[in-house]
């Protein structure tokens, strides 16, 4: 498995148990309706306290120029950092055991009831919230990470470019970690 700086891979300093990753990404998975990044990070960082934001943002950002979904790759850290394979296991089940039982009994339900305009109008709104959490959690990780000038105009640029632009996400976030890491460079003492 892959290792990101500060993480250590079983560090028995903070040990959290294959029963304990399962459960945590159960609720995960249970709660995290039209967008599950704001549930992983506030179960993993505020609730649980796994790991700390700092630790979160490489994950995260870890995940954005892998292949898979964002909290897929996550589960995939968390579990593998604190069990292993099994820990991955753990994390991977918990986190879609219950999407798929609920989304399976929707798809059924759904058939039923898409033609109720009422229907529309609830998802809509189901939408609009998904997108309020994935930006309050944004708005989190800038205030605890507390970025410089610099990251700043990193995070400017990649959302102009995404959300003005329209461009694609995961070109934009691979050339904006590049330019990030030669800004990096270009500032350490020689």
């Amino acid at each position: 498995m892959v290792s990101l700086p500060g993480m250590q891979h079983n560090d028995p300093s903070r040990s959290v148990g294959k029963i304990e990753l399962f459960l945590g990404f159960l609720k995960i998975g249970l709660l995290g309706f039209g967008g599950v990044g704001p549930w992983v990070r506030h179960v993993i960082v505020e609730e649980r306290r796994w790991l700390t934001d700092q630790e979160f943002a490489e994950i995260l950002g870890a995940g954005q120029i892998l292949p898979g979904p964002n909290t897929t790759n996550a589960a995939v850290f968390v579990g593998d950092r604190f069990q292993g394979p099994l820990g991955v296991l753990a994390c991977l089940l918990g986190m879609m055991a219950m999407p798929l039982v609920i989304v399976t009994s929707l798809a059924v339900v759904y058939d039923r009831v898409a033609s109720i305009p009422e229907v529309n109008a609830g998802l809509t709104g189901a939408a609009a919230a998904a997108a309020g959490l994935v930006l309050g959690t944004a708005l989190k990780m800038i205030r605890n990470i507390r970025p410089g000038p610099v990251a700043w105009l990193v995070i400017a640029v990649g959302f102009a470019a995404v959300a003005v632009l329209g461009w694609p996400l995961v070109p934009v976030v691979i050339v904006l970690v590049l330019v990030a890491i030669g800004l990096a460079m270009l500032r350490r003492p020689a």
